[in-house]
């Protein structure tokens, strides 16, 4: 039996970088995968490849700062599946600013995108999962991605720091009223370190477009890890899946750090 066979699950952002594989995985491990964001072809192609290898997905146009757009993606989704067991919050943006260099358009921006989305997502979610959590043996489940820098602070862009932030204090308490009120939705946050993307890229400072300066950012980020690499998506996606699943049964409000040992 795979660890997510006959859940249903959306992740935002599902179109690039941690989401990607976080929706590759959970097709893989069983699930019926709803792939959200606003890069319309390159969601429908993760689409068509999951269906080749034999899973089950549909792409849903979403842009997480909009709340139409989230009422018909959750419409779409319980119409096409029946349901929804598991909410993965993962849509996020950087700006790589300093608070001198950042703009109020800036913050708009960001907020509307790491804390707007996350907090309608999880407010017009909120009665399918619970619908879906009463007949799950440990529930429904919601995981926010936060970051390193929503634990302590980030001196290359403090605006994605308090945005961060926010979510794993948004995690916590929406983990505490939810359990109070019985709705059976575990709530947790998922804290990784550097990771190889393309934000984790723009959070180097090096440019997209030089390889060497890439190589180099990489490596000497690499040798300040006690683990001695940068993560790959696939390493943030493998615990996006155990949070999702019944194997989490009993992780509700937690901050789960995958830094290759940077916060220690």
């Amino acid at each position: 039996m795979k660890r997510l066979d006959g859940k249903i699950t959306l992740v935002t952002g599902a179109a690039s970088g941690i989401g990607a594989a976080t929706v590759r995985l959970m097709a893989r491990e069983g699930a019926s995968v709803v792939i959200a964001d606003i890069h319309d072809e390159t969601g429908e192609a993760i689409a068509q490849e999951i269906h080749l290898d034999g899973g089950k997905a549909f792409f849903v146009h979403l842009d997480v700062s909009r709340e139409d757009d989230w009422t018909a993606a959750i419409e779409a989704t319980v119409a096409r599946y029946s349901g929804l067991d598991v909410l993965v919050n993962n849509a996020g943006v950087y700006l790589a600013k300093s608070c001198e260099e950042a703009t109020y358009s800036d913050w708009q921006r960001i907020c509307s995108v790491n804390l707007a989305g996350v907090f309608l997502g999880t407010k017009l979610a909120l009665p399918a999962l619970r619908e879906k959590a009463r007949t799950s043996s440990q529930g429904s489940a919601i995981i926010n991605m936060s970051s390193t820098v929503g634990l302590k602070g980030s001196s290359v862009d403090p605006l994605y720091s308090m945005t961060k932030g926010g979510i794993t204090t948004f995690t916590k308490s929406t983990a505490i009223e939810f359990g109070n009120k019985g709705y059976r939705i575990r709530v947790n946050s998922v804290h990784p370190g550097p990771v190889e993307t393309e934000m984790a890229a723009q959070h180097r400072k090096a440019d997209l477009n030089d390889p060497a300066a890439l190589e180099a950012a990489r490596q000497a980020i690499a040798a300040s890890l006690p683990i001695k690499r940068v993560a790959m998506p696939a390493d943030i996606a493998t615990a996006v899946v155990f949070l999702a699943s019944d194997d989490a049964g009993f992780m509700t409000g937690s901050s789960l750090v995958i830094d290759g040992g940077a916060m220690a």
